[in-house]
């Protein structure tokens, strides 16, 4: 079986004059060369395709593979996760991770926190600046947690997240709506335990792979997962696996929302223990990270004596299995073949 990989490579969009944090959810080489040494390990036969203008061009010649293993995240507008997806779609190619409609509506996490919350969970109370005229009209209780409302890896959180006055608000908010061109998520503040938790599979057959609490060392200044501390996890955070009451309460909540939302494969959610410890849902990522030293899930992976060809299986595995399941047989071949193949080496 022979299976595409579309990605955004990050020296690429740096060599063109985008900025560091710009490119900040984008991939590394080390990413693409071991999920692209996982899928050989396991049989598959890989082709590098690219970007969604790489995409394009290997469809418009003619070419075409069995499935393509997808975590491109895309350049401009709310829909960037799904543009590739939606192409994808157009062409009837299966692809591993969520559809188009997913990748859309979770980018944005207020509209998130909406659906959300009317699938009954808990979230923190929110609103969504869309012009500096919006911002005298937020009346929740301080202290309040601001950030762009559709970015990933932290980007544009940092130590003036936290606000604990209107105009601490007022100057975070004019600051995020000028850099990032987009609205501003803010939300009431949690100051209890975060912990992400990470899901494989499909509806029926999606299941928990791991809980893991954020942990800021003592070096940490601000109890805030920012760009910053990722960028430098090894100095700043510490990661546990959590088997507890609250990992199997919020692994209830996780399967439900990912579930819920129609998330496919894998993904991660994201959790944060209010003042009463109560567990309150901050965002979804479905398109998770898969650097293999550094990404949250595969760090997760790790920690629990798992190899990272494990975690790469399990996604793929997936996806064939979901694409077969629909009845797409005449165009994703038996998964045992290439297995087989790889055992007579």
């Amino acid at each position: 079986m022979k299976v595409g990989l579309t990605y955004d490579l990050r020296s690429r969009y740096l060599s063109m004059g985008y900025s560091r944090e710009e490119t900040a959810e984008f991939d590394k080489e080390d990413t693409i060369f071991g999920i692209e040494n996982a899928l050989l390990s396991l049989g598959f036969e890989t082709e590098r395709i690219g970007n969604i203008d790489d995409l394009v061009h290997y469809l418009s010649k003619g070419n075409r593979c069995d499935i393509v293993f997808n975590f491109s995240e895309g350049m401009h507008g709310f829909a960037r996760e799904a543009q590739v997806p939606a192409l994808l779609d157009a062409y009837r190619i299966p692809y591993t991770f969520s559809d188009p409609m997913v990748l859309s509506l979770t980018l944005h996490k207020g509209m998130t926190k909406r659906v959300i919350q009317t699938m009954g969970f808990q979230t923190p109370e929110f609103a969504v600046i869309n012009r500096t005229d919006e911002i005298a009209d937020v009346k929740i209780p301080y202290p309040l947690f601001v950030k762009p409302v559709a970015e990933g890896t932290s980007k544009g959180i940092g130590k003036a997240s936290i606000v604990n006055s209107f105009e601490e608000l007022r100057c975070s908010c004019l600051s995020l709506l000028l850099k990032y061109k987009q609205p501003v998520l803010v939300e009431k503040f949690l100051s209890g335990r975060e912990f992400t938790i990470g899901v494989l599979g499909t509806g029926k057959d999606a299941r928990v792979a791991g809980v893991m609490e954020i942990i800021h060392l003592k070096n940490s200044k601000v109890n805030i997962y920012s760009y910053y501390k990722k960028e430098n996890y090894l100095e700043y955070i510490d990661y546990k696996i959590l088997t507890d009451d609250l990992a199997i309460k919020g692994s209830e909540m996780a399967l439900n929302i990912y579930t819920q939302l129609g998330c496919r494969d894998g993904g991660r959610v994201d959790f944060r223990l209010d003042e009463n410890g109560v567990i309150n849902f901050l965002e979804i990522n479905p398109l998770a990270g898969l650097n293999p030293i550094h990404s949250d899930l595969p760090i997760m992976w790790r920690k629990q004596g798992l190899e990272y060809e494990q975690l790469i299986s399990a996604i793929i595995m997936s996806a064939v299995k979901r694409c077969k399941d629909k009845g797409k047989k005449q165009t994703l071949i038996d998964v045992e073949e290439p297995l087989a193949v790889e055992n007579e080496r």
